[in-house]
């Protein structure tokens, strides 16, 4: 197995210490760092460091072993600044549109987690490795990259429409998707962006 690139495992011990400081400072540091919906307790730099929060071990495992999976071979193609630019475009992205359902929802609930980031990267990863086979955990099914990506997408938007899974944030997944995708197209240089 290859080595973790630098970029993603810079990424990694970050999340997780950001965990570890979290569990022992308690609810002063989530209502400080969490993304809070605007005007319930918002502040600026919330858009960046909601995504080094994590709300239980398994939530940062799951966060964790997709970032090794899909982050690493991202970065050993693109390099480490242009992988650190993806996965900032595909965070900001989602906390954008977080921010925009809740106020639209008038959800009070604070967002924390690296899955609107990750998202993007899955996404990255099925246009550049589209017949790339991935292995489900569960179930264990085999698929190509593109079909995975697919299907996490459409799962992410039906469940954010009809609200069945309370208490998970599919908009920013779809957020992060949206903004990894417009990453890849401005790089490009495909519409809506102009030639580079």
């Amino acid at each position: 197995m290859p080595a973790m690139p630098p970029v993603t495992q810079a990424l990694l011990l970050i999340n997780v210490a950001v965990f570890c400081i979290d569990y022992f400072l308690g609810p002063w540091f989530g209502r400080m760092f969490a993304l809070w919906p605007i005007g319930g307790g918002f502040l600026p730099w919330q858009v960046v460091t909601y995504a080094f929060m994590h709300g239980s071990l398994t939530h940062i495992f799951f966060n964790m072993f997709g970032l090794w999976m899909f982050g690493s071979e991202l970065e050993r193609v693109w390099g480490g600044k242009r992988y650190l630019q993806f996965y900032f475009a595909s965070l900001l992205a989602a906390a954008a549109m977080q921010l925009l359902v809740t106020m639209i929802l008038g959800s009070p609930y604070p967002t924390v987690g690296a899955s609107g980031a990750l998202f993007g990267l899955l996404l990255a990863f099925g246009m550049m490795f589209p017949n790339r086979r991935i292995m489900l955990i569960f179930p264990p099914i085999p698929m190509k990259a593109r079909t995975f990506v697919i299907v996490f997408g459409a799962l992410e938007l039906f469940f954010g429409v009809t609200g069945t899974q309370q208490g998970v944030a599919h908009f920013a997944h779809l957020g992060g998707m949206l903004g990894g995708y417009l990453m890849i197209r401005y790089w490009r240089g495909q519409p809506p962006f102009g030639r580079r």
